[in-house]
C-alpha cells in the first residue's frame, strides 16, 4: 500500500473542508450555479490564505498535523462572506 506524505494529506483535507464550507454557504444563502462556483473558489482561496497566515504567525490552536484548522477556517469564512457582500443580490431576486 502506498503511503501518503503528511503534507499531501493536509492538502486533501484542506480542499475537502473548504469545499464543504463553500457548499454549506451556498445551501444557506442560495444562488445560481455561477454563485456556487464563486463560493467554492472563495472558500478554497480563503482557506489557503488562512493556512498561510496561521503558519506564518505560528498559530497552534486546533492544529491537525501541518493544517491550521482555526486560522484556515476563519480565512475561508471571511472570504465567503466577503464575496457574498461584494456580489450583492442576484438580478431578479427580491
Amino acid at each position: 500500500m502506498m503511503e501518503i506524505p503528511g503534507s499531501a494529506s493536509s492538502l486533501v483535507l484542506g480542499f475537502l473542508l473548504a469545499t464543504i464550507y463553500g457548499g454549506v454557504f451556498h445551501v444557506v444563502f442560495g444562488g445560481s450555479i455561477r454563485r456556487i462556483l464563486l463560493y467554492l473558489a472563495a472558500a478554497w482561496a480563503g482557506f489557503f490564505i488562512g493556512q498561510f497566515v496561521g503558519d506564518f504567525l505560528n498559530f497552534e490552536l486546533l492544529k491537525l498535523g501541518k493544517l491550521h484548522l482555526v486560522s484556515a477556517s476563519i480565512g475561508a469564512w471571511l472570504a465567503l462572506f466577503g464575496v457574498w457582500w461584494l456580489m450583492g443580490q442576484e438580478p431578479g431576486h427580491d
